[in-house]
């Protein structure tokens, strides 16, 4: 694994919002509009949560899963990557690239628990078939920098890291996979803007403090 995120394949693929942005011309022919697009992604970043809960990955795993979702979706068409069966997939591939794998036949045993349409009953062999286009997508990069380490470090250098503060701001870093943040903005950006709405959601000043970093507060009240 790349020991510095300036050095690593997340950082050369990060994206502009105006490229992500992009619904792909096949799925502009089935009507598919831009809100459709990300109505959909945030549906599957759900899916797979919900999926995540039941066989009991940490969530480090179900970021990154969400994160090679979209990062597919930056590239191919929804009408040709059937997004019921790359969620799932995503979720079985970074289970394994953090080290954390969990069976295929596991993942189709609660989707079909938890899923009664048709449309999403796929076997062990759509997701083994799935994950190697999924491979190919992605470039093999597979390498992903979240920012739940650099929350750490700075919620402890903030004088911020007591009990509640750490909940609130965790659950907001966590909320960031529900748009496509992570395939814009360095990881280290993202913890800071997390810690800035915490720190105004609990009332806790910390203009100095980021005085301090140097930072621009406008990129982060810029951040959707």
């Amino acid at each position: 694994m790349a020991s510095n995120f300036w050095t690593s394949s997340h950082y050369k693929q990060l994206s502009d919002q105006e490229e992500v942005d992009v619904v792909h011309p096949l799925d502009k022919e089935k009507g598919i509009t831009l809100e459709d697009f990300k109505l959909i992604k945030m549906h599957m970043a759900n899916y797979i949560s919900k999926v995540a809960q039941h066989v009991k990955v940490r969530q480090r795993v179900v970021a990154t899963a969400v994160t090679y979702m979209r990062r597919v979706y930056s590239s191919k068409a929804m009408s040709e990557y059937d997004p019921r069966l790359v969620a799932p997939t995503c979720l079985y591939l970074a289970s394994k690239a953090e080290e954390s794998t969990v069976q295929a036949k596991l993942l189709v045993f609660y989707i079909r628990k938890l899923y009664s349409d048709e449309k999403y009953r796929y076997d062990i062999n759509d997701i083994l078939q799935m994950e190697m286009k999924i491979l190919e997508a992605l470039n093999y990069y597979l390498v992903i920098y979240h920012p739940y380490r650099s929350l750490s470090q700075f919620l402890q250098d903030a004088g911020l890291n007591e009990i509640n503060m750490t909940q609130v701001t965790w659950g907001i870093v966590n909320d960031t996979y529900k748009m496509d943040l992570a395939l814009v903005h360095p990881p280290h950006l993202i913890a800071l803007a997390c810690i800035y709405i915490a720190s105004v959601l609990r009332d806790r000043d910390t203009t100095a403090w980021f005085e301090e970093l140097r930072v621009d507060m406008n990129v982060h009240e810029e951040m959707p």
